[in-house]
């Protein structure tokens, strides 16, 4: 039975007794959304009544079940139809600033999953710190800013969740006090941040100008007569264009991504490489793709897709040469995302005025992201029980570590291989229906430089591979004598996660090329 309605959600058959039959409210579609606040106050409650007694385990358990009560409340309203025309349509909230549809509910889910997976893993990564409590929170609340992020309709919205989503990561960055890698990585990530947040908010200043609303229905509405002022919102898209790409880690605003995830804490350069990337994606393709249609954009000079098309191709293409070079680990994964964002740019520079295959190939690109959220997180983590073990950071220091640490080995080993695109990983498939999406959609040239990207890719991705279970072991590997718990439970869960997506992805991208499609209706 769908859940909507009338513009109302409808109690699922299962759950008579908690609805007594009649219609949930509204504000209801903004479960997900709430259960992240609630648990983010909880978190913050939590450690102040209960200072002494509060353990890192009881913070980690409370932000890793208000993550997944996220992720259940997602797929409920994702599996009964929430925001698809054929049940009513999306969703719209407080004079449409906050719109619930597939799209929003997809990115909430890819959110929550990275979410859950950084708290158990911090469990032990922050095993011996005096304030974990501050840690978790700032996390979940940063959460729910994506999710909020993901959902924003009004570019009012879009800017205030923005925000809820940079400050708590600029403190992440910086948690580690007296590690000066960390702090300098914050005050890095903060200046840089500073700078694009005002140049975004000025891009959407002069879209206000030129077309006389923040709301994206009525910017759309506006954008095919705008006469003399078609420079000015040209240059507001422009940039709004460079706001989208630092939130993403792409060219020409990428160069802070390796200095932030190699200073940050292995779990919180997990999180922002893998759920800030997705939600900052998400707000592009409702951006984009309802703000600024695109026969009106290129009808007044304003061909957004090309932009994205070219940085798409930089963007993949300076992010896997980048990251062939490296020495150390945790940088090559940077650059190795930066990449990953040239992939999934895709989803808006493959895209023309009345295509076919417009919803094909986006939601293709929401699918990668998903399946990306798994494969990333999980090679973060195992680098952050890598720092706990104090084994380095080069490949060099990786040598060996398949005989002394097999399990956890064999999961960044899937992990390695899945970001390549090789099968039978999901990696594979996500990028496959992607290439695919753009050649169905005339941009065959993209796809044939994201395989040549993907290629270039398995050499730096085998380094990895090949230290791991072919190189002689070092000394170093004596420290290798712990077993934490919830990192390797996090690291494995996100293994088994990466290989069963491949049998399953039938719904993934089905679901994100239904909630890709609407957008286009």
């Amino acid at each position: 039975m769908s859940i909507i309605q009338s513009s109302t959600l409808e109690p699922l058959a299962a759950l008579p007794a908690q609805t007594g039959g009649a219609p949930l409210p509204e504000w209801t579609a903004l479960g997900p959304i709430l259960a992240l606040v609630a648990t983010g106050l909880l978190l913050l409650g939590w450690d102040t009544v209960f200072p002494n007694r509060r353990t890192n385990t009881e913070l980690s358990v409370i932000a890793a079940v208000g993550a997944l009560v996220t992720l259940a409340l997602s797929g409920w309203y994702l599996a009964a139809g929430t925001g698809r025309p054929a049940t009513g349509g999306a969703i719209t909230l407080f004079a449409e600033a906050i719109t619930i549809d597939g799209l929003a509910l997809f990115f909430t889910a890819i959110v929550a999953v990275v979410t859950a997976l950084v708290a158990v893993a911090s469990r032990d990564y922050l095993d011996d710190h005096e304030t974990p409590g501050e840690f978790y929170s700032l996390v979940v609340l940063a959460a729910a800013g994506m999710a909020l992020l993901a959902s924003a309709s009004s570019l009012a919205t879009i800017f205030v969740a923005l925000e809820m989503v940079s400050l708590p990561s600029y403190a992440l960055v910086a948690y580690l006090k007296e590690d000066r890698g960390s702090v300098e990585a914050g005050m890095k990530y903060f200046l840089v941040g500073a700078v694009s947040s005002a140049i975004f908010v000025f891009g959407i200043s002069l879209v206000y100008a030129a077309t006389g609303s923040l709301v994206l229905s009525d910017v759309a509405a506006a954008f095919g007569d705008l006469d003399d002022l078609a420079g000015v919102a040209g240059v507001g898209v422009v940039m709004m264009i460079g706001g989208f790409a630092f939130k993403t880690a792409s060219v020409p605003v990428h160069f802070w991504a390796p200095e932030v995830y190699e200073g940050a804490p292995a779990p919180v350069s997990a999180f922002l490489s893998s759920a800030s990337k997705a939600a900052g994606f998400a707000v592009a393709f409702r951006v984009f793709t309802e703000a600024f249609p695109i026969a009106d954009a290129v009808a007044v000079g304003i061909d957004w897709p090309l932009v994205f098309a070219v940085l798409a191709v930089l963007t993949m293409t300076l992010g896997n040469f980048a990251a062939a070079v490296q020495t150390e680990v945790k940088r090559m994964l940077a650059y190795s995302s930066i990449g990953h964002a040239g992939y999934a740019l895709i989803g808006l520079a493959a895209l023309s005025a009345g295509g076919s295959h417009n919803g094909a190939v986006m939601g293709a690109s929401m699918a990668h992201l998903f399946v990306y959220g798994f494969m990333n997180t999980g090679a973060f983590l195992f680098i952050a029980m890598v720092e706990s073990w104090g084994v380095g950071r080069t490949f060099e220091d990786y040598a060996g570590l398949g005989s002394v640490a097999p399990m956890a080995s064999v999961a960044m080993t899937v992990f390695m291989f899945s970001l390549a695109g090789l099968p039978p990983f999901g990696g594979f498939f996500s990028k496959y229906f992607l290439f695919a999406g753009a050649v169905f959609n005339g941009f065959w040239w993209l796809a044939a430089i994201g395989a040549l990207n993907s290629v270039l890719s398995l050499y730096y991705y085998s380094r990895v591979v090949k230290a791991l279970w072919i190189e002689e072991p070092t000394d170093a590997l004596s420290a290798v004598d712990s077993r934490p718990t919830a990192l390797y439970g996090a690291v494995i869960v996100a293994a088994v996660a990466t290989v069963v997506v491949l049998p399953g992805f039938g719904p993934v991208i089905e679901t994100a090329e239904a909630a890709a499609t609407a957008l286009f209706g």
